[in-house]
């Protein structure tokens, strides 16, 4: 091992496992942005709680950062390692350590997948309900760290709403028990809320344990079609008073094309600018009556041109790949990701400002948006044309986002809805936060990681 800092890790830990080679320290060191290139120290693969506290202990007193890193499904940039860093892997602590029926909790390591986390919680005839496309890649440590939401926020919320207690070890190695998993516990701040969402410069997550609740009853899966946007919340607002929501989510018919394009099965014919795909509680005939009158009802108003109900799982699990699938279908695009919130009360103003800003900024790319219409999230993703320089393109885009922050601060919106801060919006914080509120987010930080090793350049403009 030439790197002398490297030679004294292997030293104090004989067993750790290292990986330095080239296409380890690509793999490792990226994210789904793929706007930087990695250039890690190394890979670490900590087996236990104790070797991720000797590491930390290590980065700290030989000056390397380091960059946690889960599933690395993120769009964000919040786990690449770009500047001689080292990623900290967690896949390897990916086990359940408890089981508790009284308190319906699971304990896990924080490199279980999050896939893995639901079928541990079916198992026990019970459900853990957040829930998103990535749920085979991405890791439960990673979901606590951007507090991430998925399809069924509308029904669940999101993931700090099934956090109930967290080992965390801090900046400077301590570990730490957050709220033990206690369901009142009015002793003093809240710390475990305080880690989820921090994107890693607080401390790593490294267990969990999370809350299960009943699995969900029987349910319907409809795909609906839209003339306009506006039909959008007048939808909406008729299902969510009719039905019991689980799901309720939009895409357009751009989208859709490049879904079908990659593998998607068409469910509805004739084009169509908007669609939804909802799912609703089935209980019995009267709640597939109220679907069918409340379909009937949008179709008489013209807020719905088509509509097809699923017939069965298949056909189910069809209508969810239309929504499901869109990020997949431009994953090799590598497109540029805006990722934005409002309140739901905001959406028909917000949606408005949006598209006239995309298409007159936008008038030569490919925009793909889609959302969680249900909890006021939407993204938005720019695809570069052949022939447009990557360099000119990210410069179209970063101008764009710009205007984008400043019209969601004038909606009283996020810049980030569920994928965290990272590198790539770290610029626009300010137009979701405060300067004296960034100012105190900095000097927790300072308490939590006092040499500030723990992913440096995320979250915040200047560390």
């Amino acid at each position: 091992m030439s790197d002398p800092r490297l030679a004294e890790l292997i030293r104090r830990l004989p067993d750790v496992r290292l990986l330095t080679d080239a296409g380890d320290l690509e793999h490792y060191g990226r994210d789904w942005t793929r706007r930087w290139t990695p250039a890690p120290l190394a890979i670490a693969l900590p087996a236990t709680v104790e070797e991720v506290q000797a590491i930390v202990c290590w980065a700290n007193e030989q000056g390397v950062a380091i960059v946690p890193s889960g599933g690395r499904t993120g769009l964000s940039g919040g786990a690449v390692a770009a500047h001689g860093e080292l990623v900290l892997s967690l896949e390897r602590m990916n086990r359940v350590l408890d089981f508790n029926p009284v308190d319906r909790s699971l304990t896990v390591q924080a490199g279980m997948t999050l896939q893995a986390v639901h079928e541990a919680a079916r198992g026990h005839g019970l459900l853990y309900p957040v829930d998103f496309a990535a749920r085979g890649s991405c890791s439960i440590g990673g979901n606590i760290a951007t507090n991430a939401g998925g399809i069924r926020v509308i029904r669940y919320g999101n993931t700090r709403e099934w956090v109930a207690g967290l080992k965390v070890v801090a900046g400077n190695g301590e570990l730490l028990e957050l709220n033990r998993g206690l369901i009142k516990n009015s002793s003093g701040y809240d710390l475990r809320q305080l880690l989820i969402g921090s994107e890693g410069s607080l401390g790593i997550v490294v267990e969990a344990t999370l809350k299960l609740t009943d699995p969900a009853p029987p349910s319907q899966v409809m795909l609906l079609a839209l003339p306009d946007m506006d039909a959008l919340m007048q939808v909406f607002a008729l299902f969510r008073a009719r039905l019991a929501l689980q799901a309720f989510e939009f895409f357009t018919d751009v989208a859709l094309k490049h879904v079908l394009a990659h593998g998607g099965q068409r469910a509805i014919e004739g084009d169509h600018p908007y669609y939804v795909v909802t799912e609703f509680d089935a209980v019995d005939d009267r709640a597939q009556d109220a679907a069918l009158a409340a379909f009937e009802q949008a179709l008489e108003q013209g807020w719905v041109s088509d509509g097809v109900i699923a017939q069965s799982e298949a056909q189910a699990a069809a209508l969810w790949r239309l929504r499901e699938g869109i990020t997949e279908s431009l994953a090799a695009r590598q497109p540029y990701k805006n990722d934005v919130s409002v309140r739901i009360s905001a959406v028909p103003a917000f949606l408005h400002e949006m598209q006239a800003l995309l298409a007159g900024e936008y008038p030569q790319f490919d925009v793909v948006w889609f959302g969680h219409i249900g909890d006021g999230n939407l993204h938005i993703n720019v695809l570069r044309p052949e022939g447009v320089a990557n360099d000119a393109f990210i410069a179209q885009c970063e101008h764009v986002t710009k205007l984008l922050a400043a019209t969601l601060q004038r909606h009283g919106g996020s810049i980030s809805a569920e994928h965290g801060i990272g590198l790539v919006k770290r610029a626009y914080l300010g137009s979701t936060r405060g300067a004296a509120e960034i100012a105190l987010m900095q000097g927790v930080r300072k308490v939590f990681d006092p040499n500030g090793i723990l992913n440096p350049g995320k979250l915040f403009a200047a560390d």
